[in-house]
């Protein structure tokens, strides 16, 4: 039987898919292609390539401390999936990351096989993926090291690329390159072997045209299937100062249910590097200079994907795998089109309407409206990028901010005053907490509250209304069975959401 450990790549912040995704909501918590989020969908897919002589385990996710929460209530949803959270304190990118899992999944002595993927793809065709992954599985048992290739069906300008030599069966000997399995995902396909030239960083439009009509390139999807012990070694001899750091950092680890953090300190000394860099790139320069019997290191196998395989850089990418109608289009929300064609609205909070336009990206949220030509949805970074210079707040979280105990949504705000609406989930509550420079004023519109407000304990429910006083120590809880909705008005000096002191929180934020 080979044992299989899910490992879920959940970073980064999604800039491209702005202002849907943010810093603190990134585009892999998004329903952006069918009912769940690329990150459920990830998880799904991963756990779903069990067989007769496969086994999958308990899933491995890998995160930043800000998206615990997230994570976990995504996570609720999927009540089938046992998951251990392993929560970076700052980003690293993917070879600290994917250390991090096998340091996780080797601690009891065991030697399972990483299914490495990030959380934010999306595959149409789940049988041809499941296939696929189930070819790189056994092929990663004798020590390989197994990427899935993506099989290019266009000049794509966003991927980097893998370069494969002339194909010869499996069987074939004297070949002391890279070796790569190939073969759609059909198991009647001959399994054949390749040889790696190199890898290719994404390329201009003339390159990747060149690319397609030369054959022999394969888009790298960034998924990888590996044994825990095969990357441990391989980054020891490659990155040895990754694997170094990343082992202090994780001895000191605290556990916290199913939260695994490593030491801080520790774990921002890491040198930031991505797989490819770290161990791929020198692993088949190494093997194309040397012979195997050199150097005693895994060999690089390929499986190729065709699967309805797309990583969701950018939004053209989302207009792609979505629905269209006569025109080309794709609407979600409230929209009104007419002579409208090839162009995708995404409306989330009022009435979009477009006429006349064509080839266009639209999303509206609440507070940012994103319009841009669809052929230069890869550029939407440049805004993030401009809102981070001016230290605007709108590249970081969305009007509606979700929290561990619900969410809270800012409505109206001038001088000296703001409105929020709070929902709060049924049995949870917000920290014991004060504030310096602000009063609150909450009015119950759904549910029941019960209120901490310095010595006294009372219940408020629908209609009903209380007052925080400046400085005053308070707690706002949810004891009912269902949603607790209430309106906030706050007023004073000072309306940041760091004029908090909290004294006692459920979620180790005090």
């Amino acid at each position: 039987m080979i044992n299989v450990v899910p490992v879920i790549l959940c970073g980064g912040s999604g800039t491209r898919l702005w202002p849907l995704s943010r810093a603190g909501f990134p585009k892999q918590f998004l329903v952006l292609s069918g009912t769940a989020s690329l990150f459920q969908q990830a998880i799904q897919r991963v756990n779903g390539l069990a067989a007769g002589d496969i086994a999958v385990g308990d899933t491995l996710i890998v995160t930043g401390e800000e998206h615990r929460f997230l994570a976990l209530d995504q996570l609720r949803e999927m009540s089938e999936i046992a998951a251990t959270l392993l929560l970076e304190p700052v980003g690293r990118n993917t070879a600290p990351a994917l250390t991090f899992a096998a340091l996780q999944a080797v601690k009891d002595g065991e030697d399972p096989i990483l299914v490495v993927t990030p959380a934010d793809q999306v595959v149409m065709n789940g049988l041809a993926f499941t296939q696929a992954l189930q070819q790189s599985v056994r092929a990663a048992a004798d020590g390989s090291i197994v990427i899935l290739g993506i099989i290019p069906d266009k000049p794509e300008t966003g991927y980097g690329y893998i370069k494969v030599g002339a194909a010869s069966p499996l069987n074939a000997g004297g070949d002391q390159g890279v070796s790569f399995e190939v073969g759609h995902c059909e198991q009647s396909e001959a399994i054949q072997h390749l040889t790696v030239n190199r890898f290719v960083e994404k390329p201009d439009l003339e390159t990747a045209d060149r690319y397609l009509a030369e054959g022999g390139y394969y888009w790298n999807s960034g998924m990888f299937v590996l044994k825990a012990s095969t990357w441990l070694k391989a980054l020891k001899h490659f990155s040895p100062d990754i694997l170094d750091a990343t082992h202090t950092a994780y001895a000191l680890k605290t556990v916290d249910a199913q939260f695994v953090r490593p030491d801080k300190q520790a774990f921002s000394s890491i040198p930031s590097d991505s797989v490819d860099y770290a161990v791929l790139e020198k692993l088949a320069a190494h093997h194309t200079t040397l012979a195997p019997s050199a150097l005693s290191l895994a060999h690089i196998k390929m499986v190729p994907l065709q699967a309805g395989w797309n990583d969701l850089g950018a939004w053209d990418a989302v207009w792609q795998v979505s629905a269209q109608d006569g025109d080309g289009n794709v609407t979600h929300g409230d929209t009104l089109l007419a002579d409208t064609t090839n162009t995708f609205i995404h409306a989330s909070s009022r009435l979009v309407g477009a006429v006349g336009v064509n080839n266009l990206i639209v999303v509206e949220t609440a507070d940012a409206i994103l319009v841009a030509d669809k052929s230069q949805s890869q550029h939407v970074k440049k805004i993030v990028s401009e809102l981070a210079r001016l230290k605007r707040s709108e590249h970081i979280l969305p009007r509606k901010v979700h929290r561990p105990w619900g969410w809270y949504d800012s409505i109206d705000e001038g001088s000296r005053f703001k409105v929020k609406r709070i929902q709060v989930k049924p049995g949870a509550s917000l920290s014991l907490q004060r504030h310096q420079q602000r009063a609150e004023h909450w009015v119950v519109v759904k549910g029941t509250a019960e209120v901490i407000c310095g010595n006294k304990t009372i219940t408020l429910t629908e209609n009903q209304s209380t007052y925080i006083p400046l400085g005053e120590v308070h707690r706002l809880s949810n004891p009912g069975a269902i949603p607790l909705e209430i309106i906030e008005v706050q007023s004073g000096s000072y309306l940041g959401e760091d004029d908090i002191e909290r004294f006692d929180d459920s979620y180790g934020r005090s």
